[in-house]
């Protein structure tokens, strides 16, 4: 069963920036698709950014286009999200989640094999 830890959240200004990190202990990092989720309070999970095991493909919700950017660096077996000019609206529980389908904007988070804990991220106004 592989670990899956997320971090790098905390409290922000609206306009700031947040880079969170998800450590994975698989051996197949380097192919497995990935993505992030994330849950605000009162309403459903989403997906917000993927990346593709192959091909390094990246797929992202409208919501964040053009102000988060997902990564990896599989040396490390680390995924990163870099959200930058963030708004009240992106406050949540952020979700990684390792083993699943190309583009996890079309599936819940339980479609994939292994997701963290989550860590929140809060901004404020």
């Amino acid at each position: 069963q592989a670990q899956v830890e997320e971090s790098g959240g905390g409290l922000v200004q609206a306009g700031g920036s947040v880079r969170l990190s998800c450590v994975a202990s698989t051996l197949s990092f380097d192919y497995s698709n990935m993505g992030w989720f994330r849950q605000a309070p009162g309403k459903e999970r989403e997906a917000v950014a993927c990346s593709t095991g192959t091909g390094g493909n990246t797929y992202y919700a409208d919501s964040v286009k053009g102000r988060f950017t997902i990564s990896r660096d599989n040396d490390k077996n680390t995924l990163y999200l870099q959200m930058n000019s963030l708004k009240p609206d992106d406050t949540a529980m952020y979700y990684c989640a390792i083993g699943g389908p190309r583009n996890c904007l079309q599936f819940q988070i339980e479609s994939y094999a292994h997701y963290g804990q989550g860590t929140q991220v809060t901004v404020s106004s």
